[in-house]
């Protein structure tokens, strides 16, 4: 099922776009749709939104499309909605770079972004 709720995406998507960074917002899109879009836009960054539960097998589904698209390995993969905290580590094991839970700041998103893409860069 795709994911109807939109209002922490479009505010994140905003903040990110404060920062300097290029959104390319899809709305409510499915994993395939999504890589194809990382693929035509290079982008550095995948970001995913979650508040239906599924974030563990809609994670991997969508990491195995990247992989199979050749782009899991210098792209950035984050998560941020209302998630179980114990899913955040379990995330970061299947290949999130960072989680995001609904308190996470500004300042805790740009820069942790910006630390993944660096770290990707050096790797």
């Amino acid at each position: 099922p795709l994911e109807t709720h939109n209002r922490g995406i479009i505010t994140v998507a905003g903040m990110l776009r404060d920062a300097g960074m290029e959104v390319v917002l899809m709305g409510n899109a499915r994993a395939e749709q999504i890589i194809k879009v990382a693929v035509q836009e290079f982008a550095d960054v995948v970001g995913i939104s979650s508040y239906c539960g599924g974030e563990l097998a809609l994670g991997d589904e969508l990491l195995t499309m990247a992989e199979r698209e050749g782009i899991r390995d210098h792209t950035v993969f984050i998560l941020g909605g209302i998630f179980p905290p114990k899913d955040a580590p379990k995330l970061k094991e299947i290949g999130f770079s960072a989680t995001f839970p609904p308190s996470a700041t500004r300042e805790e998103i740009t820069s942790s972004i910006k630390s993944a893409i660096a770290a990707r860069s050096l790797g």
